[in-house]
């Protein structure tokens, strides 16, 4: 059975025969494993196709066509929007929240390569020129007034005056990592690499949900603000008309009052909205790292037909197999990478509850004046192992691992919880698209019938049968449902974004070269 060193306690090396053993055990305990649990990354055991995963409404579940096919990192190009892929370049160049994320990637390799500085011997070098003088009455002449004698004051005279000291030399020390506490120091620097990677892939996917999102809601209100705008000339046109009636004695006036009404406030809806196409895009100038008003020529409004009825292009569900759902997650990536920091740190922690051993080395040379500093009489040296044993702490460290014991247990609860909210986040996304799906299809059939009475009222109205008050009241009704259509097509591809941040798309191999 091979030795390792979890195996020899503490005790070995306080009992008389201990001293004397530990120098013969060195190159035997070289080789000894690392103390402390290795770690073992934990298993999530996914479904074995999308019909079996977690589903909170089954009736959702199955409406949805999911493909197995891969899921594409940079999924907005799917939408076919030349400005949406611009501003996702955009902000991967210039993103605050990409950049902290970045610093914080490149701070952990920083602290990974300080831990690891410490698996080879450490040199210093140090010089030093002084000019000192010695106390008359001092620890120095203590003894020179002990021995005493006629000649102590011209001696102490003598040792007081000032003189010059140069001194150069050189210390080399390395610590024998018997127990593995430097290597588990390294091994958790790696891991704190691997979770600091994965949270700037958990930021870039967050950024490109975020942006999108942003981008589909100043489209929608774009579009709303056309819309509403020839609801306001529709609404301006039936007033003109009933003041007209009113003013022959037609009808009374309680009809002209209530549609003035009407007129304004849709004319009060059409300040607020631009308020709100205000904030979204400067909600969109905050992701790409702009000013607001800095993005108003790319962000301009679209030239398109307000009487179309047509469905809007939407990518394929191309989600990939369940199984590779968590391992595309960044942040599920990054509890394990936690979780497996925590592991090594108890090893830390064990590791310190044993001797450490160092060996050490210093040379140097010391005179009193420069020409000599350099003659072989000048030199000293030292060589020789340093034990550092702990004896008696009250306790502490025994404390400290099991501390490190308890952050790893909440590593692997926070891990479980980071599972379980990747499938609670993806159900939801999924539902949420298959039930906007459904509203969809039934608002434009909506949209598609008032269509049709709009169309029916302006015949019969070019015609005499009805008046031109009627065909406006049915072209008013087709363009509120043009409007709620206008709002589910919106709110269609927010869903599906979320059906894609949710599955762990939107991170771009090249938007992960974080700062070496």
């Amino acid at each position: 059975m091979p030795i390792t060193c979890a195996r020899l306690p503490i005790r070995f090396f306080q009992t008389r025969r201990g001293p004397r053993l530990a120098a013969g055990l060195i190159l035997l305990l070289a080789g000894c494993a690392s103390v402390g649990p290795d770690f073992q990354p934990p298993q999530a055991n996914p479904p074995a196709d999308w019909h079996a995963r977690p589903a909170g409404a089954r009736d959702l579940a199955g409406s949805l066509p999911l493909s197995n096919d891969t899921l594409p990192d940079a999924w907005w190009h799917a939408f076919g929007d030349a400005t949406l892929d611009a501003l996702q370049a955009r902000a991967v160049q210039a993103s605050p929240d990409l950049q902290a994320a970045a610093l914080r990637f490149t701070q952990s390799r920083l602290q990974r390569r300080m831990m690891a500085s410490q698996q080879a011997p450490q040199a210093e070098f140090n010089a030093q020129a002084t000019r000192l003088r010695q106390s008359e009455h001092g620890a120095e002449t203590r003894l020179v007034n002990a021995i005493g004698g006629a000649n102590a004051p011209q001696l102490i005279e003598v040792l007081s005056e000032p003189f010059s000291l140069y001194q150069a030399g050189f210390d080399v020390s390395w610590e024998l990592d018997l127990w593995g506490r430097v290597r588990r120091s390294v091994e958790s620097a790696d891991a704190g690499v691997q979770a600091a990677a994965a949270q700037l892939r958990d930021a870039r996917r967050v950024l490109a949900s975020e942006l999108a999102r942003a981008y589909f809601e100043l489209r929608r209100l774009q579009r709303q603000q056309a819309l509403l705008a020839r609801e306001v000339a529709i609404a301006g046109e039936l007033l003109e008309l009933v003041r007209a009636r009113a003013a022959t004695g037609l009808s009374d006036q309680e009809p002209a009052l209530a549609q003035a009404e009407g007129v304004a406030a849709l004319q009060a809806r059409q300040v607020a909205l631009r308020a709100q196409l205000g904030a979204a895009a400067n909600q969109i100038a905050l992701l790409t790292g702009d000013v607001p008003g800095a993005l108003e020529p790319l962000l301009g409004p679209q030239a398109e037909a307000l009487d179309a009825d047509t469905s809007p292009t939407l990518p394929s569900l191309a989600l990939g197999q369940p199984s590779d759902l968590l391992r595309r997650r960044p942040d599920v990536q990054a509890a394990e990478a936690r979780l497996h920091q925590a592991t090594a740190e108890i090893g830390v922690a064990v590791a310190d509850l044993y001797p450490r051993i160092a060996l050490g080395a210093s040379a140097s040379v010391q005179s009193m004046a420069t020409n000599t500093l350099a003659e072989w009489g000048s030199r000293s040296w030292q060589i020789g192992p340093v034990l550092s044993l702990p004896i008696f702490d009250q306790g502490r460290r025994r404390a400290v691992v099991e501390l490190r014991r308890t952050d790893q247990q909440a590593a692997a609860v926070a891990w479980r919880q980071s599972v379980l909210k990747a499938w609670q986040e993806l159900d939801d996304a999924l539902n949420d698209h298959a039930a906007e799906r459904m509203r969809n299809d039934r608002l434009r059939a909506r949209a598609s019938a008032s269509r049709e009475q709009f169309e029916l009222a302006h015949a019969r109205a070019a015609n005499g049968l009805v008046s031109d008050a009627t065909a406006l009241r049915a072209e008013q009704a087709w363009r509120q449902a043009q409007a709620d259509l206008a709002d589910s097509d919106a709110w269609l591809r927010a869903t599906l974004v979320r059906v894609y941040k949710a599955a762990g798309g939107g991170v771009e191999p090249a938007a992960l070269d974080g700062p070496a």
